[in-house]
């Protein structure tokens, strides 16, 4: 597999990690291995990077592009929200940055083969971790309609949720649906037609994100990871976490504002008195975006959003 080492807002990421030579940093999602040899740089020489991919071919990749400097690297095949396990397992206490990217890696769009491309006539499988059983084509060929309903809207915000699940189980009653292009068919033959011809996205984007997301338990393991990362920094140590659509920034952006200001006293008392305690703090109040000239040379950069905190 031909990974490419783009990494999305790498110059505000490496400036916002605040790393420092001697650090422990981890790269929960390691993709083509980008963000991780700018941070693994900026920690030599006795610095530790810590990194984890749930897809092993991205495992696989990072080994070898990080071979130079093995010595300072640490690299797990498992998901980010394993990261407590991972840390305690090596006698690691707490660290000083955590990057988290939960950017689609294109490697995967182009080369995966396991159907996450509407574009291209692949398994419907959308597996980032081959080792986990659920797959598109078990949820796509077994779910009840009320449940792709249920996937599609809540996970892609997709108003069409209730046509194309209608469409989708009356097809599989005649034959199983087997192939990503075979499904995005029917996804754009499902949208009425005035409606699809004002789509600035492809009319299967949301369902195929709705899938991938059910399919890996995305918000499940970032809500899950959330709750607890302030525990596994030092203080003074930054999260970092690049989202790229509403709902994983949603997730990420309420549990910063509740390690911030998570007082539960009425407001109009003069003094909190539930005993709150802050554990986080925003670097910036607004997320930071990509620049037009990311945008321009990276399109797939779009739609990202960097919130940076620090342990307080």
């Amino acid at each position: 597999m031909g990974f490419e080492h783009t990494s999305v807002m790498s110059q505000e990421v490496h400036e916002h990690q605040n790393l420092k030579p001697g650090n422990i940093s981890v790269d929960c999602t390691l993709g083509g291995a980008g963000h991780a040899i700018a941070t693994i740089k900026a920690i030599l020489p006795e610095g530790m990077l810590i990194g984890i991919d749930q897809d092993l071919d991205a495992i696989n990749h990072a080994n070898k592009i990080l071979h130079p400097f093995k010595k300072n690297a640490l690299l797990f095949h498992s998901n980010f929200s394993d990261l407590p396990e991972i840390l305690n397992s090596n006698g690691i206490k707490g660290v000083n940055s955590i990057l988290l990217d939960l950017g689609f890696s294109l490697n995967q769009l182009k080369n995966g083969n396991r159907g996450f491309s509407f574009n291209k006539n692949e398994p419907l499988d959308m597996r980032m971790d081959i080792r986990n059983d659920l797959t598109a084509f078990e949820i796509i060929n077994s779910f009840p309609e009320s449940e792709l309903v249920n996937i599609f809207f809540k996970f892609g915000e997709e108003k069409f949720s209730r046509r194309i699940a209608k469409k989708i189980v009356a097809a599989r009653r005649r034959a199983p649906i087997h192939t990503s292009l075979e499904l995005a068919q029917m996804i754009t033959d499902s949208i009425p037609a005035k409606n699809r011809f004002k789509m600035r996205i492809h009319p299967a984007t949301r369902i195929f994100q709705a899938l991938r997301i059910a399919v890996n338990r995305e918000l499940e393991r970032l809500e899950k990871f959330m709750e607890i990362a302030p525990s596994l920094l030092l203080k003074g140590g930054r999260l970092c976490v690049i989202s790229f659509h509403s709902l994983e920034d949603r997730i990420v952006k309420q549990a910063l504002r509740k390690f911030e200001d998570g007082c539960t006293c009425p407001k109009k008392l003069p003094v909190c008195l539930c005993g709150f305690v802050p554990q986080m703090k925003s670097v910036f109040r607004k997320p930071l975006v990509p620049t037009k000239e990311e945008i321009t040379l990276n399109p797939m950069a779009r739609s990202a959003k960097l919130r940076v905190a620090q342990k307080v």
